[in-house]
């Protein structure tokens, strides 16, 4: 029995708890490579590995988590290192006398995917081809990506196990408050991973099985695969100089079984867990009925980072998701040429507008003369998917150019589309299901344009014919309806309206049209396209293309959602029109500008810009991330006579101070807090020359930054560091993997009076208590703030330190401990 076999049975599923913790008892010593201590100790790992197998482990997970290149000593082979470890989690399942499956670790890079940090998703692709390689070759039955705290990488890792093998993956994501270090939520992750076809998602680490319920119930709640949970003991505190996770087997058993009541299928224990943990958690699950069902796909989903967009049978009459066509240079000179030179000021212009305007997904679509697709649609993809929160629409004919844009996009987008042309569906198709991404199939073979919805119909299901032979599930797929205009032929709508119900009906897929080709060539065509609008959404349609600053469209999708009972109380509609009259267009809101109320689709707090002077529009540059406008910002500002300190005390640290709150207020997440940080850095870098020779400049105070020693993970210290600069702070990073002594010297010579350290496992967070013994050995002031995702306050007390929970909370920290 293989372990897709094994899944298939629909029973409870028992995984090993912890390897650092059963290492650290083992003889790991703090801060100790457990590489290197597992090659040089194989019958300690090999015992560890027994001692799960009589706890009624069924799965084993292999000593790999740090066994990528970014995180191995350069001294280790990684093929060999996974080869080995992956062989002698072997040869303990074949010592059990039972079936036992061995899973291959694999945890984060510690890099962040451009363009939030210096990481490139082919380095990623490749480096982790190298892990699984040895992975598959020592034996291991199943991939686990675990700990994920980005969708980007886990999906980066996804690809490359595509590429590597055929072994079934699960993919498990960390999160905090519900979303993950980068700021997607419980059902982005879910869909996402999803779309991808991995054979398990779920969730690990961070927490306690309490802390972990509700985000656990949202998962099983929008998962349509089955889910695994892997819980902490609890949360660590720290006893005579070693991290204790203190939650005992029999209550972590009690409150992890829940979870397999609840409908998970595998469960397992992350850091503190233990044989014990184990052992009493299978003995409580095997009295438990087997998972019940999962849920069920309901047409597709399409995810950026932070949202989700459903579109299909779910969705029910009326609701219609609005995808903006405007990004398109056919007939934009302006955005043609600017597209042919690589510069995107109309195209970010117009993802503006049409955000505002409630737009809820975005076509991307740069093909033009002399424009290079391969180059300019990546680079304005991953612009955009930093700019908003909005998914989007990728919409290209070149192969090339589509693969490259999917690797800069973080989530699943929408790929517009895949016709019936000759090689289309086996160029595209492979690529939109290794890389999870949704894609539209384009009724369209040959020259001639099908007029009759029985030759959609047959084109159609032609390429879903395809799509089966090519192992491309169908829940990715939804249908362009093909609107023809009707000047030219007087059936064209009715022929679209019997193609949506069939779509609907027969093939169960959801269905999207480009709104204004019904229309062309006629007069009154808003009247046109607004009516046939309605009409489709009757038979079933699900989503438009078209411009959603029509002020008509707008009226028409309101008056759609009032008359199909999406707007409960008509609250919406009566807001938004009760000063309407016929044939103007207006609304009570403002004269048939965006209706009040219209959900603007960027991230909460995000408005556009409208403040008539530079200091304001500065201010507001930050606040919403809008780094290539702030030279010329500044330099109007400092023309009409700004005083550099005014606009730096005056308008930028007000604003990064606004961002930091609205970050507290999960109104931001991290994407948003490093754009915002990096427009203040800019601008900040530009005024300083000004400052350092004016009389009235001050020392900037110094912080010592750095990763403990023995642990070489540096996200969150370098966005920590990223933030203080931008608060006034001389910032020296030192660095990851720094003894204490070069952290105490190094605050002796820059004269420093704060300290930040920082750590991500159990086993090197016990270092920070070294450089606050060192500073009191040698009677140092400097105070010390500490933080990671296992550190906690009641730590950070323990060791005579102060705790900061994440970047925005660590500048809070670093000031008052400045004034105290």
């Amino acid at each position: 029995m293989n372990f897709r076999q094994r899944l298939a049975l629909r029973k409870h599923l028992i995984l090993d708890g912890a390897m650092g913790t059963m290492l650290q008892a083992r003889g790991l010593k703090p801060g100790q490579s457990p590489e290197f201590f597992c090659l040089s100790n194989p019958d300690v790992l090999l015992g560890v590995h027994a001692d799960y197998i009589k706890a009624g482990s069924e799965v084993l997970t292999t000593n790999t988590f740090g066994g990528s290149r970014f995180k191995l000593d350069r001294s280790i082979s990684v093929f060999d290192f996974n080869c080995h470890m992956a062989k002698t989690a072997r040869k303990a399942a074949e010592a059990a006398g039972r079936p036992v499956f061995v899973a291959g670790s694999i945890g984060p890079s510690g890099k962040l995917l451009k363009p939030l940090g210096d990481g490139d998703f082919d380095e990623l692709v490749d480096a982790y081809r190298e892990q699984i390689r040895g992975l598959v070759e020592g034996g291991a039955d199943l991939l686990m990506i675990e700990t994920q705290f980005d969708i980007a990488e886990a999906r980066a890792i996804v690809v490359a196990a595509r590429k590597q093998c055929d072994l079934p993956i699960c993919v498990s994501v960390t999160y905090e408050d519900g979303r993950t270090l980068t700021g997607s939520g419980v059902a982005v992750a879910a869909a996402t991973l999803a779309n991808m076809g991995v054979d398990l998602i779920g969730m690990n680490c961070s927490v306690g099985p309490e802390q972990m319920r509700p985000h656990l119930e949202e998962l099983l709640r929008v998962s349509p695969i089955p889910v695994l949970v892997q819980p902490n003991a609890g949360l660590p505190v720290l006893r005579d100089g070693k991290t204790v996770f203190p939650m005992q087997p029999e209550q972590f058993a009690e409150l992890t079984s829940a979870f397999a009541s609840m409908g998970a299928y595998a469960l397992g224990g992350c850091c503190g867990t233990g044989p014990q943990h184990i052992a009493a958690l299978a003995a409580r699950v095997r009295e438990l009925p087997d998972p019940h069902g999962l849920s069920p796909r309901s047409g597709i989903m399409v995810t950026s980072r932070s949202q989700i967009v459903g579109l299909g049978q779910s969705q029910g009459y009326g609701s219609l998701t609005l995808i903006g066509e405007r990004i398109n240079p056919t007939g934009k000179k302006q955005l043609a040429a600017e597209l042919q030179a690589g510069e995107f000021t109309t195209a970010l212009k117009f993802s503006d507008e049409q955000a505002e305007a409630g737009a809820l997904l975005l076509d991307v679509n740069v093909g033009a003369p002399l424009v290079d697709e391969c180059v300019v649609l990546p680079d304005l993809v991953m612009r955009l998917s930093q700019r908003h929160g909005i998914p989007l629409v990728i919409d290209t004919a070149n192969p090339r150019a589509m693969e490259e844009a999917l690797k800069r996009y973080p989530a699943s987008p929408l790929v517009n589309s895949i016709s019936g042309e000759h090689g289309r569906m086996e160029h595209l198709g492979p690529l939109c299901r290794d890389f999870g991404a949704p894609f539209i199939l384009l009724p369209l073979k040959g020259k001639d344009l099908p007029a009759k919805a029985g030759e959609r119909i047959a084109i159609v299901e032609g390429l879903l014919d395809q799509m089966d032979g090519l192992g491309i599930p169908r829940h990715l797929a939804m249908v362009d309806i093909l609107a023809l205009s009707a000047s030219s032929n007087p059936e064209a709508a009715l022929e679209c309206l019997t193609f949506i119900r069939h779509c609907r009906d027969v093939l169960h897929l959801p269905t999207v049209c480009g709104l204004s080709n019904i229309s062309f060539g006629l007069p009154a065509r808003d009247l046109v396209n607004s009516t046939f609008l309605s009409l489709a959404v009757g038979a079933g349609l699900n989503a438009c293309i078209a411009n959603p600053g029509n002020v008509r469209l707008r009226e028409a999708v309101d008056a759609i959602n009032l008359l199909f009972a999406k707007d409960e109380g008509a609250e919406k509609f009566i807001r938004t029109y009760s000063g309407w009259s016929a044939g103007n267009g207006a609304s009570g809101a403002g004269g048939g500008g965006t209706p009040a109320g219209q959900a603007s689709g960027m991230p909460p707090g995000q408005h556009k810009n409208a403040c008539a002077d530079p200091q304001s529009a500065l201010a507001q540059a930050v606040i919403l991330g809008r780094k290539d406008s702030v030279e010329k910002l500044i330099k109007d500002a400092l023309a009409q006579g700004a005083d550099p300190f005014a606009l730096v005390g005056g308008c930028l640290i007000p604003a990064i101070t606004e961002v930091g709150e609205k970050y507290e207020r999960k109104e931001y997440f991290l994407p948003q807090l490093i754009r915002s940080a990096e427009v203040m850095q800019a601008g900040f870098d530009i005024l300083k020359p000004l400052l350092e020779h004016d009389a009235r400049a001050e020392k900037r105070p110094v912080i010592i930054m750095a990763t403990v020693e023995g642990d070489i993970h540096d996200i969150g210290k370098n966005i920590v560091s990223l933030l203080l600069g931008n608060h006034g702070f001389e910032v020296i990073d030192l660095g990851k993997d720094v003894g204490a002594e070069e952290i105490v010297n190094a605050a002796i010579s820059h004269n420093a009076s704060v300290i930040g350290l920082s750590a991500l496992m159990t086993t090197t967070m016990v270092r920070m208590e070294d450089t606050v013994k060192m500073l009191k050995e040698k009677n140092i002031a400097a105070r010390v703030m500490v933080g990671g995702a296992v550190v906690t306050s009641e730590f950070a007390g323990s060791i005579g330190a102060h705790y900061a929970r994440d970047a925005v909370g660590a500048v809070r920290l670093a000031k008052e401990l400045m004034t105290s």
